[in-house]
């Protein structure tokens, strides 16, 4: 067993304590579920599984222990050089899907080679946790004219534009890319699309036979300056050198979601998850303001710019990661799983720690939840067995676990748990039910969500860089500030001030605490009556985020706990409830 993956016993033991358990130490997840049993898939053939997204214990299968009896003739044939003589370091970024054609899981490999010469790889299976078995090489890079031969190019593009003028494929400007990071597609109509690629020339994406699992040969792409190409498809993200990689696709709600990492996977390098969407699944791909995905230029350092929603940070927060060696950073390279029992999403992503010595990585995974205008949003804690509760779906649960404590001692210890999230979803009991107004039938009244809340923003523009402040605190380790939410729908910080705006006049003082803003629950008619108990808006400093309130248990405790995540004008903010 890994050193960091923590056995169900004693990440069991871990919870009884009220500390998180460790996640896996698996590189680029992807996640995947049969049967209800779930399954990461990752770089250097990595494998774990869980049945609760929480506990997860380490299998092999005939790929994890002899890659070489599987992969040896692709490796020979394509990527080994004197540069990377070792397979098993260059078994790079699966992803599975299953095929409903083929009756198969499908993992798509990358085995990458020196100088991008990469190939990506066809394996199928009949179960997730069996043996595999090797179709055959689904798309090439870092091919030039002296062995475009020993490729499909050819067969692609025509044996004479083949041998014609290859420099684009050579630029790293253009549509040079390493064939890795795999992602497989399948729409709701049955087509199958992949996409792939990285850093350099972007990510791009083509149709897949459903029949064969490899490419559809009988489509065809135009050559159109980024937007298109003969050879790699349709481009839907990056390019001109630009960082990204790890593309991911999810369909909901109408919407098509591009998740993207920007940035470079080590420890200080900055790799973080940024979102885009589209209606179509080849795109176009922009943000919530409307930046495009693909890259119209040069843009150096983007991790630290404005194009992308960035999803999470490196946060240091009560209830969440208060110690150097928990605070998450360098997160990315993520997937998502759509539970099949319920349809709830969930954000898989491997993650370093500000604490933690360079090599020291784990797998991570949190709940996304939509918001009313068409995003999805992180949830402020990691998933510990518990989905994110509207405020009213918590207060019945406490209203049932409390009666029936009344009647049966064995169960006073959940009572108690989920009696605490009553107490922090009716503002730890400040508000008394007497206090709403009459018409407020709904158990999420807005006076029963006003209070304290820790405030957290995802700065796009910084990062952990392994370099401290003038405080002594890590940069690009976001803290979090103190919002009230009142009871009337103001947004306010602080206490009573003195100030004068008027020349000559003396100082005046505040009737209060200063109001930066506004709240509001949505989807209330006239009279009161909602069709959502979560649903919120929230206008801080001028900017107005759309999210939503969910009940999660805190990671340091496991309490559960009022918080919010929104997203707007392509910032995300999170709060919990002091």
């Amino acid at each position: 067993m890994d050193s960091h993956t923590v056995a169900p016993s004693a990440a069991a033991n871990a919870a009884a304590a009220g500390t998180a358990p460790h996640g896996p130490a698996i590189h680029d997840p992807a996640i995947v579920e049969e049967n209800g049993t779930y399954y990461l898939f990752g770089t250097h053939r990595k494998w774990a599984r869980s049945r609760d997204l929480v506990h997860w214990e380490p299998f092999e299968n005939n790929l994890s222990r002899d890659p070489e009896r599987l992969l040896g003739d692709i490796w020979r044939a394509w990527p080994q050089q004197p540069e990377n003589p070792d397979l098993r370091g260059n078994t790079w970024a699966p992803d599975v899907i299953w095929n409903d054609a083929m009756r198969k899981w499908c993992m798509y490999l990358s085995v990458n080679g020196h100088d991008f010469r990469s190939v990506i790889v066809l394996l199928t299976a009949d179960h997730l946790d069996g043996d595999w078995t090797v179709v055959g090489p689904v798309v090439y890079s870092g091919f030039g004219p002296d062995n475009v031969d020993a490729t499909d190019v050819p067969r692609v593009l025509s044996d004479e534009e083949a041998h014609g003028d290859l420099a684009r494929y050579r630029s790293l400007k253009n549509t040079r890319i390493n064939a890795i990071d795999a992602a497989p597609i399948r729409c709701d109509h049955g087509e199958m699309w992949m996409s792939f690629g990285s850093w350099f020339g972007g990510v791009w994406m083509f149709k897949l036979d459903p029949n064969t699992g490899l490419r559809d040969y009988a489509t065809r792409y135009p050559l159109v300056p980024d937007a298109s190409d003969p050879y790699y498809g349709v481009k839907v993200a990056g390019g001109y050198w630009n960082s990204g990689e790890g593309s991911y696709f999810v369909h909901h709600g109408g919407w098509w979601y591009l998740f993207m990492s920007y940035g470079w996977l080590g420890r200080t390098g900055g790799y973080q998850i940024r979102l885009f969407r589209s209606r179509n699944l080849v795109g176009p791909y922009v943000d919530q303001n409307g930046n495009p995905a693909i890259s119209n230029g040069e843009i150096p350092d983007n991790q630290t710019k404005d194009t992308g929603v960035r999803l999470t940070s490196s946060v240091r927060w009560s209830g969440g990661p208060v110690d150097d060696a928990d605070v998450e950073v360098s997160q990315g390279h993520n997937s998502v799983l759509t539970r099949a029992r319920d349809g709830r999403l969930f954000l898989t992503y491997h993650t370093r720690f500000a604490g933690r010595g360079e090599n020291d990585f784990e797998a991570h995974v949190r709940e996304l939840l939509p918001t009313a205008d068409g995003w999805l949003v992180a949830a402020p804690y990691e998933y510990r067995g518990s989905v994110a509760l509207p405020p009213s779906a918590a207060l019945d649960a406490a209203a049932s676990a409390t009666a029936s404590s009344a009647t049966s001692a064995a169960s006073s210890a959940t009572a108690s748990a989920v009696s605490s999230a009553a107490s922090s979803a009716a503002g730890n009991g400040a508000v008394s039910a007497a206090a709403c107004p009459a018409y407020a039938t709904d158990r999420a009244h807005p006076a029963r969500l006003a209070g304290d809340y820790e405030l957290v923003r995802h700065d796009p523009h910084t990062y952990f860089d392994g370099t401290r402040d003038a405080d002594g605190s890590w940069h690009g380790v976001n803290r979090p500030e103190t919002i009230t939410l009142q009871p009337d729908g103001r947004v306010t910080s602080g206490g009573r001030i003195e100030f004068s705006d008027t020349p000559g006049a003396a100082p005046r003082p505040t009737d209060g605490p200063i109001s930066r803003g506004s709240w509001r629950m949505l989807g209330a008619a006239p009279a009161g009556v909602r069709c959502c108990d979560s649903d919120v808006a929230i206008t801080i400093d001028g900017m107005t985020y759309t999210g939503v309130f969910a009940v999660l248990p805190r990671e340091s405790d496991g309490r559960p706990t009022l918080t919010f995540t929104a997203i707007g004008g392509n910032r995300t903010i999170w709060g919990s409830r002091v």
